[in-house]
C-alpha cells in the first residue's frame, strides 16, 4: 500500500548503517513503490555536497542492493538531497523546503527523521528538529539503545516529550522487522494445533538464542560503556519474548498489539543476579579502547519468568554472546513430554530431548518441528524425525522486505505495531535494576566456544538447542 508524500530526513546518512541498510533499503522501497513519493535529505558532520552524497549513495547501493532495484537508481537518484550539518538549523529547513518544492506535491506531507547517530547524539538532534521548526506532521525513528537504566530511560523519554508526542516517536528494534518475527503472530493466532496448547501446560520451556561470530566491529567506546545485557536482551530479545508471550489481540492493529506486549513486560519477573551468567571472551581486554580491567559481559545468558495464567513456572532461557562459534537468531519452543511411556526401555524414546517447534529468526524464514516416529524395520525403535518449512519453499521469498525496510515503511505509514513504547522500554529497565545494581562476576570464555561452562548449569536438566544436532534441510539438495 503507497504511503502519502514523504520527506526522509536521514541523520547520519553517511555513516555505516546508513550505507549498509538505509540507503538502499530506501531505494528497494522506491523500486516496489512502497514509497513511491518519497524525498531523502541526508544530513551528517561530514563535507559533502548534493552531487557527492549521489555518489555515496550510488556506491552504497552498488554495494548492499540487488540489480533489480538499480534499474530504479537513475529516479531515484533525483530524489536525493544533502544539508550539510556544519550549517545547522537554517541549512536542514532550507534543505527539506528545497526537497519538498523541487517534488512539487500537492496534498499532505509527511516527514520521517531516521536517527542514525551515536546515543549521545540523539537528543541533540532533536532539539535541532526543534529549532528547525520540523517537528510538526513528523515522526522520529530513534536506534538503541534506549537509555541505559530506569533513570537515563526516564530522563531520555521526559527530553523527548518536550519536542515530540510519544505517538510520534518510533523506537526501532529491527529483530521484531524480520518476516520470521512477524510469523510467529501467524503461526500461533491462525493455526487451531497450535493456540491451543501455547501455554504451561503444554509447554516446558521457551528458548531464544541470539549468537553472534562477530566481535566489536571498532564499537569498543559504545560497547564498553553498554554490554550484551544493554546492548542485547533489553532492547532485542525481550521484545522477541514478547511476541512469543503474549495473549491474543483483540484486533491485528498496532495499539491492541502493543498494548499485549505491555501486559508481558508488566508480568515478567525482576531478573535475580542468581538466574544470570555473564561471560567475556578471552581476547577481549586486548581490544583497542578497552580498559585492561574491564568488567563488561561480552556474553550473557539469563532465566527469566513471567508471571501470569499463561506462563507461570515456565522459564525463559535467553543466551546472546560476541564471537561464538556462528551467528543465528532462533526461538525454540521445547513441548513437555508425554507423563508415562509405554515404551520398552531401550526404545529410544526420550534419548532426544522434548519436541522443539524452532523459529529462525534469520533473513529467510524457517520454522521446524521436531517429533518422535518408528525407525523402519522391525521392533519398536524410536528416533526423533523434522518437519521443516521455508520461506524459500513458497514463491512468497521474492516478496520479503529486509528488517528495516519493513520498518521503516511502517514507521512511514505510522503503523506502530513493531516498535516500543516509552512505557514498554521503562518497565524493562524496571526489572532489571536487580541485576544492574547486583552484576554477577564476568567469567572468560574462549573465541569460538558457546559461552562460559556455566550456562549448562543454567538450563539443567535441558540443553540449549544451538548448536543444532542436525542442520537445516539444504533447499539445493537432491529430494529436499
Amino acid at each position: 500500500m503507497p504511503t502519502t508524500p514523504t520527506t526522509v530526513v536521514l541523520f547520519g546518512a553517511t555513516g555505516d548503517l546508513a550505507r549498509r541498510k538505509l540507503l538502499p533499503g530506501l531505494l528497494h522501497l522506491f523500486e516496489t513503490g512502497l514509497l513511491q513519493e518519497v524525498r531523502v535529505v541526508g544530513t551528517s558532520l561530514d563535507d559533502h555536497t548534493r552531487d557527492s552524497f549521489v555518489d555515496l549513495a550510488r556506491s552504497s547501493v552498488e554495494e548492499h542492493g540487488t540489480e533489480t532495484d538499480l534499474e530504479a537508481w537513475p529516479e531515484f537518484a533525483k530524489r536525493l538531497h544533502w544539508a550539510p550539518g556544519s550549517g545547522g538549523a537554517p541549512a536542514l529547513r532550507a534543505a527539506v523546503e528545497e526537497a519538498e518544492q523541487e517534488a512539487g506535491w500537492d496534498g499532505p506531507v509527511s516527514r520521517l527523521h531516521y536517527l542514525s547517530v551515536p546515543p549521545k547524539a540523539a537528543l541533540a538532534v532533536v532539539r535541532l528538529l526543534h529549532d528547525c521548526q520540523l517537528v510538526e506532521h513528523s515522526r522520529i525513528v530513534m536506534e538503541k539503545p534506549f537509555g541505559t537504566d530506569l533513570a537515563s530511560a526516564q530522563e531520555l523519554n521526559r527530553q523527548l516529550h518536550e519536542v515530540f508526542d510519544e505517538s510520534q516517536i518510533f523506537r526501532i528494534d529491527h529483530f521484531l522487522g524480520k518476516e520470521a518475527a512477524q510469523n510467529i503472530l501467524a503461526f500461533r493466532f491462525a493455526n487451531g494445533l497450535f493456540e491451543p496448547i501455547w501455554h504451561r501446560n503444554h509447554i516446558d520451556h521457551v528458548q531464544i538464542d541470539v549468537p553472534e561470530s562477530l566481535g566489536l566491529e571498532q564499537r569498543a567506546s559504545f560497547y564498553e560503556a553498554t554490554g550484551a545485557y544493554r546492548d542485547m536482551v533489553v532492547t532485542h530479545l525481550f521484545q522477541v519474548l514478547a511476541f512469543t508471550a503474549m495473549e491474543p489481540p483483540t484486533a491485528l492493529e498496532p495499539f491492541a498489539i502493543s498494548e499485549e506486549k505491555f501486559k508481558v513486560f508488566r508480568s515478567l519477573k525482576p531478573i535475580e543476579p542468581h538466574d544470570v551468567v555473564r561471560g567475556q571472551y578471552v581476547g577481549y581486554r586486548d581490544e583497542e579502547g578497552v580498559a585492561d580491567d574491564s568488567e563488561t559481559e561480552t556474553f550473557v545468558a539469563l532465566r527469566c519468568f513471567i508471571d501470569n495464567w499463561r506462563w507461570a513456572g515456565v522459564p525463559f532461557y535467553l543466551r546472546t554472546g560476541k564471537k561464538m562459534p556462528e551467528g543465528a537468531r532462533i526461538i525454540s519452543i521445547a513441548f513437555k513430554e508425554p507423563p508415562r511411556s509405554m515404551f520398552p526401555e531401550g526404545s529410544g524414546v526420550g534419548d532426544h530431548g522434548p519436541d522443539h517447534l524452532t523459529f529462525d529468526l534469520a533473513d529467510q524464514a524457517k520454522m521446524s518441528l521436531s517429533f518422535y516416529g518408528k525407525r523402519p524395520g522391525p521392533g519398536m525403535r524410536l528416533d526423533k524425525l523434522s518437519m521443516q518449512f521455508a520461506m524459500h519453499d513458497t514463491g512468497w521469498a521474492g516478496a520479503v522486505l529486509e528488517a528495516y525496510e519493513r520498518l521503516i515503511y511502517d514507521a512511514a505509514r505510522g503503523d506502530r505495531t513493531l516498535f516500543t513504547s516509552a512505557q514498554g522500554i521503562e518497565r524493562l529497565w524496571e526489572v532489571s535494576t536487580p541485576l544492574l545494581e547486583n552484576t554477577p562476576v564476568v567469567r572468560p570464555y574462549g573465541v569460538g566456544t558457546w559461552g562460559p561452562n556455566q550456562v549448562h548449569q543454567l538450563i539443567a536438566p535441558y540443553a540449549w538447542r544451538l548448536p543444532f544436532e542436525r542442520g537445516w534441510r539444504d533447499p539445493n539438495s537432491v529430494g529436499s
